[in-house]
């Protein structure tokens, strides 16, 4: 009788690998109930993890909460930087082209498909009260525009280009571009706000 071979032993997963697990499950919980409403018990059941192993990685809730809102923020930051980095060294961004900040929007609206992170940034200004996330939303939101200003732009176009993207965050906070039958006027000003490619984007985010 031929013997029974054993199952492979499962790899056992990477201190990175197992950081960047807890990460994404905490931004998965924090977007759905904001900082107040998410404890570090939600957190480790969406990662399949304990609780103490939630608090031995990262500390405190107030921890936690900034490694996940720094992280979203940082993905903006990184795909605006991209756009200027990847461009030929014969063709710098233009600031006075339309057609390459419409290149810089398409790079926010690839970033709409994960609908998650966006929360959690509305979640982390709208918490501003607290000392450490007041001053980490501060500083991510300087980050974010000195990219932009890297673009040779005026401060008031870059101020107009952020201002355009946060309405994006509110409107798709809101839900909006699932529901463009509940009035003219929403759908008008989704329209207009997303565009035709942000707008597919917005509505296949999850």
């Amino acid at each position: 009788m031929a013997a029974t071979e054993s199952p492979a032993p499962t790899p056992r997963m990477s201190a990175d690998a197992r950081r960047e697990q807890v990460l994404t499950a905490a931004t998965r919980a924090f977007a759905r109930t904001g900082y107040a409403g998410t404890s570090t018990d939600v957190v480790a059941r969406e990662a399949g993890v304990s609780q103490p192993y939630v608090v031995r990685m990262f500390g405190t809730k107030r921890d936690l909460f900034l490694a996940v809102f720094e992280r979203s923020a940082q993905r903006i930051e990184a795909a605006f930087g991209a756009v200027l980095e990847d461009r030929p060294p014969d063709r710098p961004f233009d600031p006075d082209d339309d057609d390459d900040w419409y290149e810089m929007g398409r790079a926010y609206n690839e970033l709409l498909t994960d609908r998650d992170f966006l929360l959690v940034l509305m979640h982390g200004f709208a918490a501003g009260d607290d000392e450490a996330i007041g001053a980490s939303a501060r500083g991510c939101m300087s980050a974010i525009y000195e990219v932009l200003l890297r673009t040779g732009a005026t401060s008031e176009r870059v101020m107009a280009f952020v201002a355009h993207g946060m309405l994006l965050n509110v409107m798709l906070a809101m839900r909006a571009p699932e529901h463009l039958d509940d009035s003219p006027g929403l759908a008008d000003l989704t329209s207009c706000a997303f565009g035709e490619d942000g707008l597919a984007a917005a509505r296949a985010a999850r």
